[in-house]
This record gives C-alpha cells, structure tokens and sequence, in this order.
C-alpha cells in the first residue's frame, strides 16, 4: 500500500512515516515546510534506510494538490497537514480557517478524482467540550473553545457527511491529546520554527539556555497544583496508532473515531518536575496568566482504541522527557 502523508516532515508526521516504513508500507510525504524542516527528509532516510518521495508543496493550491494525486497513484492519506497552535488560532482566525479547513476540502477533491478512499484524519482532543468528565470518551459532547479546535470540529463533520455521500469511503477519526518525547535515535523530534508554543520543547530549550525562562500560562486552576492537566502521550507510542489505524481500516466501513491517549493526566509542573527529576536539571520558569483558548482538564479514554484498534501506549513520562532532551541536545 502507497500511503501519503500530508505534513509529513512535521513532528507526528515524521515519527508516523518511520513506522509505517518499518512495518512495510510505501511512504510518499507533501509538506509546505512552513513549520517543519526539510533536514527532516534526510534524517528520516538515516533511521529507515528508504528514501521517501516528497512534495513541496501547499495544500491551499489545488493545482499542485492535483498534480500530485495525479503523479503518487496513492492508495491511503493520513492527514496532518495544518496550523496548530491554540493561542495563535485567537489571534488570526481567518487563517486558520482558510488553511485547515480550505486545505481538507482540496484534500478531499483530489483524492475524488483520483479514487483514494481511505483517510486517517489528524484530530485533536480541543473538539470535546470542556463539560465532559474526564477521561473524555469520543461520544462526549463536542464543542471546542478555540479556532484551531473547531477547524477540527467542523473538519471532523465535514468527513462525516463525505462518508454518507461516498459509500466507497472510509475516514478514521483520530482525535489526541498532548504528544511529546521523541525517537530514540535522537534524529527526530518536536522541532517548532521560532518560539515554541508546546511545552515540552520549551523546556528542553530553556534546560539547554536558549530561552531565557519557561512560561506557566495560569497557576489558579482547579486542579491540584492549579496548573493545566493534559494527556501527555510519547510521539512513537502515538506513530503506533497511526499504523494500527491503517492496518485496520481496511475492514472497517463508513465514518469511525478513536481517542489516542494514555488515560491519565499530568499537570504543567508535574511534567516540568519529572524532567528536571530525570533530566538532572532545574528549569527556571515564571507564573504568567491564563493563555485563552486552553482548558482546565482534558486526558483521554482510550479504551475504544485499545479494544478495536490493538492500541496501548507503552512509553512512561520519564521516557518521553528524555528522549525529547536527547533530540535537544543532539540538535543544538
């Protein structure tokens, strides 16, 4: 099976490509680079010992998209192309919506016409409303409180009403959480351009000294140590997904939707003192105010995944703090 990755020099698209590659898949990658590297692409042939076909290219333009749906014959596309950052999405809506959304619909058009109907769908835990109890299971109420969660929100429906439409095509729905850490051969790993907006690459900057201090947005939450709680998943466990949702998608049919997580929460401080723990570091930070569009507590059920899928993480919150310190130190 030829399977294209969108993004895929990205962060979970990278991770996602090795994988795919060590279990046999043909791997094809289009990126725009506007926030990942091409360095990636030679790093990617270092850890499988394949080179992979790539694409510059925008999913915004369609002619391009045509011309290499036109030119791959690809036979599944695993979707992570798009803009990601919460706080950003508040700032510059518009252009998450253009991207995100406009960008899908020229997914979908091209692979129409070219008869691709298989699709893994890169979603986002910011799609459930922060009324539900966690762990949040996929049947919770969905209503996402930022830009960047309702282009996958509406994204999300509007995979939903292609199926209806098209009985041929399949669409796998995964919706996660937090991913941090990295692959073991310190190669690969969360890389932004400019000032990070996650936090595990933050700290391993400011751990190294090439920022000043980590940010805490909001110390006055209703949570034990008034920090954020999210589901913090190690990137290589959540790859894994990825190719435990291709291998299944064959005999699945229609519209499904799969949380990927661990099923436990871990506070900002809790992670930050698991890396300094693990790490041998102490990383000066400050308490800074709320940052909007984020919410209190969000950590997944995974127990769909796990029973339909074959998925369990396996990595531990030590392992994804060092292994996202050995990419930092190993790309500075």
């Amino acid at each position: 099976m030829k399977v294209l990755l969108t993004g895929g020099l990205g962060y979970i698209g990278s991770h996602t490509a090795v994988e795919l590659i060590s279990a046999g898949f043909e791997v094809e990658i289009m990126d725009n680079l506007y926030n990942s590297s091409i360095n990636v692409l030679d790093k990617l042939k270092n850890i499988t010992g394949k080179q992979i076909k790539f694409y510059k290219l925008d999913m915004c333009n369609l002619s391009d998209m045509d011309k290499m749906f036109k030119e791959g014959c690809f036979d599944a596309v695993i979707h992570f192309a798009g803009l990601k950052a919460v706080g950003e999405s508040t700032k510059i809506p518009l252009t998450y919506y253009e991207t995100n959304i406009g960008g899908t619909i020229n997914l979908l058009k091209c692979m129409e016409k070219y008869g691709v109907n298989k699709l893994i769908f890169s979603s986002s835990a910011c799609v459930y409303s922060t009324e539900n109890v966690p762990p949040y299971k996929e049947s919770g109420i969905l209503k996402p409180i930022n830009p960047y969660g309702r282009t996958k929100y509406f994204i999300e429906e509007i995979l939903k009403d292609y199926v209806n439409a098209n009985p041929k095509f399949k669409a796998i729905i995964l919706r996660y959480f937090n991913p941090i850490g990295a692959h073991e051969s310190g190669l690969i790993g969360e890389n932004p351009n400019g000032i990070p907006n996650n936090l595990m690459p933050y700290i391993t900057r400011t751990a190294l000294g090439k920022l000043d201090q980590l940010t805490i947005f909001g110390d006055d939450y209703n949570t034990p140590d008034g920090t954020c709680i999210r589901d913090f998943i190690h990137v290589v466990d959540l790859a894994k997904g990825h190719l435990k949702a291709l291998n299944k998608i064959e005999g699945l049919s229609g519209y499904n939707i799969y949380n990927l997580g661990t099923g436990h929460g871990y506070s900002v401080l809790e992670v930050l003192n698991s890396f300094n723990k693990v790490c041998e570091n102490k990383v000066k930070y400050k308490l800074g105010k709320r940052r909007e569009g984020d919410s209190e507590c969000n950590f997944a059920s995974s127990e769909k995944a796990e029973k339909e899928l074959g998925f369990k993480t396996e990595k531990t919150i030590e392992e994804m703090c060092l292994s996202a310190f050995n990419f930092e130190k190993n790309n500075s």
